[in-house]
């Protein structure tokens, strides 16, 4: 008998502590679900982490969980819909006026993307001569290019532009291989073209944005030793050229969000419309 009762204690301790650990994640549950009417969603969703972590039993209040965070995603979803639909023609209306600016350099067969130029930087206008030349795509990625003419070659591989004051910036190497860095003679005269796309011209790119004002000084490296001072007219076009690239940069960036939000938001429907 004696054995019986603490039987009897033992699954009634059980029980009561099953009934508490069930009461609790109940809870914690309801407290997720205030914080999502509040579009606390941040809160809510860690809420219901913590529900994963403390009550891995309790299936019941974690499939409840499971649709309030479905619930929560599609309102962030919508969200971001909404912000993207409300930003978007601002930015287009933007890039709109900074495109005057510019040429748009495509072929409508060959090139999907095309390339925005600042219209005194096309290289029709820019025959015979050393300068730091830049430019960006349709999709806000923006490449900076050394461009070197003269009698000998110099073979550069990278770029570094500093300010009197000694603050400088680099591009990557570049390593020549006739397509991104190339070399040709005519007449007896060289012309190279060393180009950085993205990232690996973006510090320099930033530098001369941040320094227009001052006498920026170009050294084309990696070779025999050769420098310029960027023009007024070319340190113009790569300010303004960043300018265009970030509001491009913007727009696609916000488009490809938008695409994501909305095939995010369909398939949270589907799965809350089956529970």
């Amino acid at each position: 008998m004696k054995q019986i009762a603490i039987c009897i204690v033992l699954l009634a301790g059980l029980l009561t502590g099953c009934n508490n650990s069930k009461k609790e994640a109940r809870s914690r549950l309801e407290q997720a679900r205030q914080m999502y009417e509040q579009n606390e969603f941040f809160a809510a969703k860690s809420e219901i982490d913590s529900l994963r972590a403390l009550y891995p039993k309790e299936y019941n209040v974690l499939k409840d969980g499971l649709e309030l965070m479905r619930q929560i995603e599609l309102k962030e979803c919508e969200r971001t819909i909404a912000f993207c639909d409300s930003m978007i023609p601002a930015k287009e209306e933007e890039c709109r006026k900074l495109v005057k600016g510019f040429v748009l350099e495509k072929d409508s067969i060959y090139q999907p993307v095309g390339n925005y130029i600042w219209k005194q930087q096309t290289v029709e206008r820019n025959l015979q001569r050393c300068y730091i030349r830049c430019g960006v795509n349709e999709k806000g990625e923006m490449f900076l290019a050394s461009v070197y003419y003269g009698g000998r070659p110099i073979q550069h591989t990278s770029l570094k532009v500093s300010i009197p004051d000694g603050l400088f910036a680099e591009t990557a190497v570049i390593p020549y291989d006739g397509g991104v860095n190339y070399r040709f003679e005519d007449l007896g005269s060289t012309t190279e073209v060393v180009t950085y796309k993205g990232d690996k011209g973006m510090d320099a790119v930033k530098f001369i944005y941040a320094n227009e004002k001052e006498r920026i000084k170009a050294e084309f490296t990696g070779g025999k030793p050769y420098t310029i001072y960027i023009a007024e007219g070319d340190k113009r076009a790569i300010a303004a050229t960043y300018d265009l690239a970030t509001v491009l940069s913007d727009i696609e960036n916000m488009v490809t969000e938008r695409e994501k939000a909305l095939q995010r938001k369909a398939y949270l429907q589907s799965k809350l419309e089956l529970e």
